[in-house]
Parts: C-alpha cells; structure tokens; sequence
C-alpha cells in the first residue's frame, strides 16, 4: 500500500455529546521501511488543509491514559473525544501509534528511534493535501520523549510543540539515571509494559511467564541479569533495560538522539515550545532545562508551567498524601480544563478557526504553583492540608529569587552563619547496603506496585517496600543525618533549584550520598508528631563527583567536595515550621543501590558497609543552596 494512502473508508464517530468526528487509518512508511499506523481525525469525511496536531504514543492511539486528565465536569476525556475538540478549534488530528507498539510494524526499543520516526512522520504529515504546512506536536510523558527527539533532526514542517511531562533533556541526569544513579521506576515501566507487548499479546505462554512474576520479590533480588529477571519471557524489554543500568558512564550511549536533547537544541526548529511538569514528577529537571535553553537560543517564546501534581495529574489537588487545595489543579486555575489550555496557548501560535477569542490570551512565560500556607490540619479525607497558589514570573528562578546557603551544623541545625570554631567537626555512620533507606514518596511515576510518587510524611507505614514494623520515622535511623533550622519566625519562600554542598570521606572506593529537602510541621491534634513533608530529593554517586564520562574512585579517609543536585521546587515555608534537610547515603526502590566496592552495580554479586563521613567544620563545610523569594534576607511573601 502507498504510505498514507487509506486503509479504511472514513467514519464518522459520534461522541457522548452528541457531536461528531471523522476518523480515518492512515499508514506511513518510514525510511528503513516500516509501517506505523495512525488516526486522522478531520470535521469532514474528505479533510481539508488544515494546521495537523500530532501525537506519538507507545500506549495505544485509542487508549486513554490517567495522565489524560479529565474535563471541567471532571469526566475522564478518551482520544476520540479529545481529537474532536481540537478538530473544532481548527486542526486536523493525527494519533500514531509508536513503532513496534499497538498496530504499528517494527521492533519497540524504548526511547530509541524515535527522533528519526517522529521527523519522518512529521514531514510525511506536512507534505499532504490535508495539512497545511504547520505540524504542532503534543503529548504526555514518552508522547513528550518523542516531540525534543524529533527536534532535535530539524523538520522544517513542525509549527509548535507542547511539551508535557517529559522531553529529556539529559536523561542521563534525569528520568532514567540521577547523579549516576540508575532510576528504578525504569524497571517497573518495563515490566508493565511487557505485559501490553505485542509478544504478550501473541503468545499466551509469554503472557502468563509475565503474569506470574513477583516484582516487589525481584526487586528483593536486585541486580537483575539476563535470564535472571521479570522479563525473561520478552528479551528485548530485558535487553533495552539492562543495556541502560549497564551503562553506568556517560558516554556515546547517553548522547543518542531521543535521550539527549541538550547535545542539539542548536538544530531545533526555531518554534514556540511550552513545557509543562509537576512538583513530584521526575522531569522537573529536564522540563526547567528545556525551557530555559530554547528560551536562550530561540527567538520564538518559550513557556514553563509548573504544578503540585504526580506524574500527569494536573486535575488532582493532592499529591501523594498531601492536600494542596481547590487552586492547585489546573481546571478552573490556569483555564477551565486541559483541553481548552492547550487550544488556547496553539491558538496563540497558530490561530484558532473557532473564533473564540484564545489567540488573544496572555500567557505569562512562566506559571508555578508555590506549595504551601495551608492549616496543616487533616482534611476529611484523611490528608495534610498543606495549600498553595499560582504565581507567575519571566524567569526560571524567578526575577524576586536569591540564591542563599544554609549550614550543616555539628548539632544539628541548619543556620545561615557559617562554622566559626576551628574544631573539625563531621559526622559519620554506617552505609549497609542490604539495609538501604527506604523511598517514601518524591519525583516518582510508574513505579507502583513497588513504589509511589508524591508528598508523604517520612515515617514508613505497612505500605512502605522494604519496611518492617516497627515503623520509626526516617530521622530515627543511624544512617540519616538530620539538620533542620528552628521554627521560623516568619514565612520563608523559595523557588528554583536546589542544590548541596557536601564535604564528605568514605572508607569505601565508591559510594552514594542523597539529600531529601522537607517541611516539617508542627504538631497538632492531628499531627501530635508533627509532619515531615518530602519537597524534592537526590543523589550522587561519588565515583562520579568530578565528570560523569571519567569515573574516579575515592581513597579512603580523603575529604572531598562533592555536589548533590535535587530538581527544583517551590514552597511556602510558614511560620513555626522549620527547614529540614536529610543527608543519607541510599534511597531505595526509587534508585539502585550502591554496592560500595568501586565495582560496576548492575553486576553487583558482593556488597560492604561503607563508613561515610560528612564533614562540617569552616575548612571543611557542608551547606544547602535555595533560592529565596522576596527581599532575599529569608522573609517570603505572606501565606496565599
């Protein structure tokens, strides 16, 4: 068949409410031959030349997703719904399914290809009698990935892109590693996802060896290897993720189209782009590099929004286990539902034919949500109020947002003075990596059943993987070091990122050193222990403190400086609550966990206790960078 000829008569689709679509399969050829297969949506059986918007997904074109959203009546929208809504403000619709996924032909290897299949589908689009000339990308998570990875080769048909909750920049440093560690929900993905192959689907046998696994038990039983893992029964989602931990070192591997858009912002079209990501969301990173990078090089605007959600969930007001109040979705906030968001800001762009009026909205270039203010009471169901409001700014750290450094002390605190006294104060404990801490909450998505995104109190519960009663907050064990300043006398609010100092000493070769930023509040009759928010969190693996492509190990005893980035936040620190900040050396399911004997950690079959040192003392301090809104003397602004 002629790539994009019709593979079936046009029909038309009536919608719940009583509208109507027409839908159509097309069929495009890509350069070594496959055949991908898509949904054109149009208002007419025979479509006119329209402005085409284009979404790649791996899930299934006829699949709705939770990160979907729902609608101002809050009703869950399903992609044939969602195609008419933008084909009624003047777009015709294309909905593809990825290669080697749903219908399409080829073999799925996550992440790769797509930078050539997505530019071939967007000039193949671009090319034909019913587009225009003007191909506008959007989607949610991989349907993000696919969008900078198609950039990056320079369509000259792509119009506009809207990027959600994905787009590496660096995936190496976000969304499959962090500081050099590998991120496990990588592995939970694969899994799922297994079960949805194409092989799955074919072969019952294959189907039920997937059903049968024990994840939370493989997991127990880390490092996996070929053979020896929930995937043996589909080799390839084995091979690609094993591949990945495998490549512990950034080189060639990590600087491939489709996982490395910072290597070619230089070739993106020169288009208005806007990212969107969540508070507890593992793109923070790459969506505020993105967002700041085209916003240098490119004349066209570029926008950052930025909510309290999960993965994706910008219609949920809580996060996790935190309630953030009736201001922090989307719907009714930022516009009356994602649907009209979107076709608002492209009408910006590209124009809108339903004459509503969008193209005449403004849209500030950044848009957050500051977490925070809330009664820090329980609500009625059963979550901390916790609060917050929109703001906007021009930049990223916002314009009003100092950078200041807050102190680890030997006692404990966390003050803005430095060490004065000349002592060598450190702190030091025991790393057992077959004891690891435990992940409660944070920048997480697909990681059920082992693990969940979000806010959370840090005191484990029956729920918490690799917890046993009984359940003592975080702070109790040996192996967290706490520091947190007084209850504050006034709010306190930061936005931007967030980075730590740390000097630090190991009597191993090679080991791990994470940060976790919380807001405690405190108690109450709710709370009569108060509550240890989770803000943001990260890592490094200190083989790497100086190049990721040049690992070094460490010599026992010495002392050296390394940096721990964790991705950006905004928060409201209120009155009498203190900032608090955790320093450990594991943070487990959420990343791998070193075996601290310098050796590769995908093979890992032996494991040491490391003592690890934090050093604190005016030669050798150890200090938190945020960056503070206001005057920059540590007052915020009042509680929204």
């Amino acid at each position: 068949m002629e790539s994009g000829a019709v593979a079936e008569e046009a029909e038309e689709i009536t919608l719940p409410d009583g509208g109507s679509v027409w839908r159509r399969v097309v069929r495009t050829a890509m350069r070594d031959g496959a055949v991908l297969v898509a949904d054109l949506y149009s208002a007419d059986r025979e479509p006119a030349a329209r402005p085409v918007l284009l979404e790649r997904t791996p899930y299934g074109r006829r699949a709705r997703r939770e990160s979907d959203g729902l609608d101002r009546r809050g009703e869950p929208v399903f992609p044939d719904r969602s195609a008419a809504i933008f084909v009624g403000h003047g777009y015709n619709v294309v909905r593809q399914d990825c290669r080697g996924r749903g219908d399409s032909e080829g073999r799925f290897v996550k992440y790769l290809g797509e930078a050539e299949d997505g530019y071939d589908t967007v000039e193949w689009i671009g090319a034909q009698p019913w587009c225009d000339g003007r191909v506008a990308t959007t989607g949610v998570s991989y349907s993000a990935h696919v969008q900078t990875a198609l950039a990056a080769l320079s369509p000259r048909h792509l119009a506009a892109m809207f990027v959600d909750s994905g787009g590496f920049a660096s995936a190496y440093e976000a969304g499959i590693r962090m500081g050099g560690a590998f991120e496990l929900k990588q592995a939970t993905w694969a899994y799922r996802h297994a079960l949805n192959s194409p092989a799955a689907h074919r072969d019952p046998v294959v189907r039920a060896s997937l059903q049968s696994q024990d994840l939370p038990a493989w997991f127990r039983a880390m490092p996996w290897r070929r053979g020896a893992s929930p995937l043996r029964a589909v080799p390839e989602y084995e091979e690609y993720l094993l591949e990945q931990w495998e490549h512990g070192a950034f080189g060639e591997f990590w600087q491939r189209l489709g996982l490395f858009g910072r290597g070619s912002y230089d070739r993106f079209p020169d288009v208005p782009s806007l990212h969107m990501v969540s508070w507890y969301d593992p793109y923070v990173l790459t969506a505020v590099e993105n967002f700041r990078a085209l916003t240098e090089a490119k004349s066209s605007p570029a926008y950052l929004v930025v909510g309290p959600w999960t993965h994706g969930a910008r219609s949920v007001r809580y996060s996790g286990d935190v309630d953030f109040g009736p201001r922090a979705v989307l719907d009714g906030n930022l516009a009356p539902d994602y649907w009209e968001f979107r076709a608002r800001w492209l009408a910006r762009h590209l124009g809108d034919a339903s004459g509503d009026g969008g193209a005449e909205e403004d849209f500030p270039r950044v848009q957050y949500f500051l977490m925070g203010g809330g009664s820090g009471r329980r609500n009625e169901d059963g979550r901390l109020e916790h609060g917050g409001r929109w703001r906007t700014a021009a930049t990223w750290p916002p314009q009003d947002a100092t950078a200041v450094r807050l102190y680890l002390r030997q006692d404990g605190s966390l003050t803005a003075s430095p060490p004065q006294d000349g002592a060598d104060d450190r702190l030091e404990y025991d790393f057992d990596p077959a004891n690891p801490v435990p992940t409660i909450g944070g920048q997480i998505t697909s990681g059920e059943p082992v693990m969940h995104g979000g806010a959370f109190d840090q005191c484990p519960t029956d729920g918490t993987f690799g917890c046993e009663p009984p359940h003592l907050p975080l702070a109790a064990r040996p192996d967290v070091l706490v520091f947190q300043t007084e209850p504050l006398a006034e709010d306190v609010a930061i936005a931007g990122p967030v980075r730590v100092r740390l000097s630090v000493a190991s009597s191993a070769p090679d080991t791990d050193f994470t940060v976790r930023l919380i807001d405690v509040h405190p108690p109450n009759a709710d709370y009569p222990n108060g509550y240890a928010m989770n803000l943001t969190d990260g890592i490094l693996r200190c083989r790497y403190r100086n190049s990721f492509t040049d690992p070094e190990p460490m010599r026992p005893g010495t002392v050296y400086e390394i940096t721990v980035t964790a991705p950006d936040t905004a928060n409201l620190f209120a009155e009498g609550h203190r900032i608090r900040l955790d320093v450990s050396s594991s943070n487990f399911p959420r990343f791998d966990v070193n075996p601290n004997t310098g050796g590769p950690e995908a093979a890992a079959r032996r494991r040491v206790v490391a003592v690890n040192e934090v050093h604190l003392s005016p030669q050798h301090p150890s200090w938190l960078s945020v960056h503070v809104l206001g005057d920059g003397s540590g007052a915020g602004p009042g509680r929204g």
